[in-house]
């Protein structure tokens, strides 16, 4: 039996890449690099097919051929697969061939359309019913990019209705206030949900303050996700913080909106993680000047490390 993600899931949930050759086509044997590249960073899982894994640029055929090939290769490392699709039938059946093959759990993110937290509300009934109770479900919140906004009593209350919705994907933005009114209502009744966070991890150490429980983002250092949550948990938070500050520069780098997966895909193909930093099209393309600013960040980086 897989584990299972729940209420209390936590530590590094690694947003993968999906690798593509230089033609487009999707590059299995990069797969199965990546995989033992984010096994040896020591991340806690993997969460596949989604807006970094430019699963929205995949065929209904592609999706399932690279689920399988990463649940092949993940072996033990608990996967969450992500099924958000424009049509409720394609996002079911894509959930229930995950977890047939082994998931740990499926992310779905609110269907695009007016941002009346009612419709939300409703469309995530929806979604639980076709997938079946058994499925746990992690809730991805990031109005930036599906233009839906949810409130924090949304969210909650969804936890509390459908009890598959068993973690948040935090990725709004600013947010911190988010994270501790969800983790105040709790303590007035409402059930404990997982919190772990995106938006590449820019402010990991103070969502981890406000009570979040690690990371879900695709940092391209993965390793300093899993240090900076270790140490914090370890009760060594300026310590933690202090590291992380080492990854800021670059980190903050590969976040320039819609630039970033070129960044990060770059930085895993020098890292030796891929064969190619190609994104499927229409996708960002590195000019000399993009590619002389990333190596120096990388030197630096490595030159920070190094000094601790």
């Amino acid at each position: 039996m897989p584990h299972l993600i729940d209420r209390n899931t936590s530590g590094v949930y690694i947003i993968a890449a999906t690798p593509f050759t230089d033609d487009g086509a999707v590059d299995f044997d990069s797969i199965d690099r990546l995989v033992e590249f984010y096994r040896e960073t020591g991340v806690t899982g993997m969460t596949i097919l989604g807006m970094m894994g430019e699963a929205d640029k995949l065929t209904p055929e592609e999706r399932l051929s690279v689920l399988d090939r990463f649940m092949r290769r993940a072996g033990d490392l608990p996967v969450v697969v992500g099924v958000s699709d424009a049509g409720l039938g394609n996002l079911a059946a894509l959930g229930r061939a995950a977890m047939d093959k082994g998931a740990a759990g499926v992310m779905v993110a609110p269907s695009r359309g007016p941002a009346r937290e009612d419709r939300v509300m409703s469309y995530f009934h929806q979604v639980c019913a076709a997938l079946g109770a058994g499925v746990p479900m992690v809730f991805q919140d990031f109005p930036q990019t599906t233009g839906v906004p949810v409130s924090p009593r949304t969210i909650l209350e969804l936890t509390r209705d459908l009890p598959q919705i068993v973690m948040l994907k935090h990725e709004d933005c600013p947010g911190l206030a988010k994270i501790s009114a969800v983790r105040a209502a709790e303590e007035q009744g409402f059930p404990r949900v997982s919190i772990l966070c995106g938006n590449g991890g820019l402010y990991l150490p103070q969502e981890l303050a406000r009570g979040a429980d690690g990371a879900m983002t695709g940092f391209a250092y993965p390793e300093a996700l899993v240090v900076t949550i270790n140490l914090f948990r370890a009760g060594k938070a300026e310590e933690a913080e202090d590291m992380f500050d080492a990854y800021l520069p670059i980190l903050r780098h590969e976040q320039q909106l819609g630039f970033g997966p070129g960044l990060r895909k770059m930085i895993l193909m020098k890292r030796g993680a891929i064969a190619f930093a190609a994104t499927r099209a229409p996708g960002p393309k590195l000019s000399a000047v993009d590619m002389a600013e990333l190596e120096r960040l990388m030197t630096r980086t490595e030159q920070k490390l190094r000094a601790f």
